[in-house]
């Protein structure tokens, strides 16, 4: 009997690694990343890669760090990781809207941020990355989760507003670099993040 294609979460695991495991996972994940970034609107490189690579070590070493694999019949086809931010972080610098002080404030345990999210093009749809999403977040501790998306990276961005992120405003990390949208979502407290419309 043949399998069809709404079988594939069927056969879809999911590995989380710490600090422990997560240095040697990069030669399993670098050539998803190479593949969604070489995309548009990132249209991202063999250098990029590279560099992607060369930062790992110390994405690894960052407070509470996780990195979420997910596997299609033993191959990696997706991957997500994070860490928290610390209390002297550059993550809100070239914020380029006005923000509340309070909502960019950091303190230790404050905030995790979801760095990467990546699924190959050829399996999505199917609700992986929501899974690894799921995975990523699950039984942090942090109050909040924050991320960065490109306005024009238009499936992405639908799919954070779903999952109950929301903007707080634009960031251009670099002066050279594109623009981002900074989402914050909710995690443990009852207090309303506010947003930009």
């Amino acid at each position: 009997m043949s399998r069809g294609i709404g079988d594939i979460t069927d056969d879809v695991t999911v590995t989380v690694h710490r600090r422990g495991t997560a240095l040697g996972a990069i030669d399993s994940i670098k050539h998803i990343y190479a593949s969604a970034y070489a995309e548009t609107p990132y249209n991202e490189g063999p250098q990029d890669v590279t560099d992607f690579c060369l930062g790992w070590p110390g994405r690894v070493a960052q407070p509470s760090f996780r990195l979420v694999v997910a596997h299609l019949r033993g191959e990696p086809i997706g991957f997500s990781f994070g860490h928290q931010l610390t209390v002297n972080t550059r993550w809100w610098n070239g914020l380029l809207d006005r923000v509340d002080e309070d909502v960019i404030q950091e303190h230790e345990g404050r905030t995790f941020a979801v760095i990467e999210l990546a699924v190959l093009r050829e399996l999505r749809g199917h609700g992986i990355g929501r899974e690894l999403h799921l995975h990523l977040l699950a039984g942090l501790t942090e109050e909040r989760a924050t991320l960065l998306v490109r306005p024009d990276a238009v499936a992405a961005r639908s799919a954070y507003l779903a999952w109950e992120y929301r903007p707080i405003g634009r960031l251009q990390p670099f002066a050279d670099g594109p623009i981002y949208d900074a989402m914050v979502k909710e995690l443990h407290t009852g207090q309303r993040v506010p947003s930009r419309s």
